[in-house]
């Protein structure tokens, strides 16, 4: 019988991948997605995608959608007292896993595992220490569609910003830039793939800047 635990969900590639490798386990059943959400904006933290695409994701899912709330200058203090309500709402369910999408950044791990044993409960990364490059192709391969919602100008072309995650975006990469965007590089949004129901439509829209970084707004069709 798989157990029951929390998805930490982005909205991304990565959190993507994370599933389909759950899924393909068999050993675990997500309960439910965690989405950090900045209320002022209604949009997912850092990748600035609408909650309404993110709603339309969890119902292709199948998954119920737990939202955790956060305001535009959140602190981590702020942060991680409304997970932890969360998680303690969670753990009274019988919950004590959190999966995440991470690949390599230790201190990311370290931070997570360490808030989480605060509460007696254990995190999952079913793509750690996966190669970035493999992790991309198979990504293509499998069928998943993505789209860069948010580029940090630091580390890449504004250009990129709304652009499709394909075999041309990868070729397009600078050499220092992690084919994953694992080190914050871009973000990405899901909305295709063999995890979901049926594809997120949506649009194109305006790319507005916020000091380093550009946001590609991705507008529900």
């Amino acid at each position: 019988m798989s157990k029951d635990i929390f998805l930490s969900w982005s909205g991304g590639k990565d959190s993507s991948l994370a599933l389909y490798e759950i899924r393909k386990a068999g050993t675990h059943n997500v309960a439910a997605l965690l989405t950090t959400i900045t209320e002022d904006y209604d949009r997912i933290s850092m990748h600035g995608v609408r909650v309404a695409l993110l709603e339309q994701q969890a119902e292709s899912l199948g998954l119920p959608l737990k939202k955790i709330l956060i305001p535009k200058d959140s602190t981590n203090e702020i942060y991680e007292a409304r997970m932890r309500a969360l998680l303690e709402a969670g753990l009274r369910e019988g919950i004590d896993t959190v999966a995440f999408g991470d690949i390599f950044l230790e201190d990311l791990k370290i931070y997570r595992e360490k808030n989480l044993a605060q509460l007696d409960m254990k995190g999952l990364f079913p793509i750690w220490k996966r190669d970035s490059t493999e992790l991309a192709q198979t990504f293509i391969k499998l069928g998943f569609k993505a789209a860069l919602s948010c580029i940090d100008t630091n580390l890449l072309d504004p250009s990129f910003a709304g652009r499709t995650y394909d075999q041309d975006l990868l070729r397009d990469l600078p050499a220092n830039v992690d084919p994953c965007g694992e080190n914050g590089e871009f973000h990405s949004f899901a909305f295709d793939g063999p995890i979901f129901k049926h594809p997120i439509h949506h649009t194109i829209g305006e790319v507005v800047r916020r000091d380093r970084y550009c946001f590609c707004d991705l507008v529900p069709v």
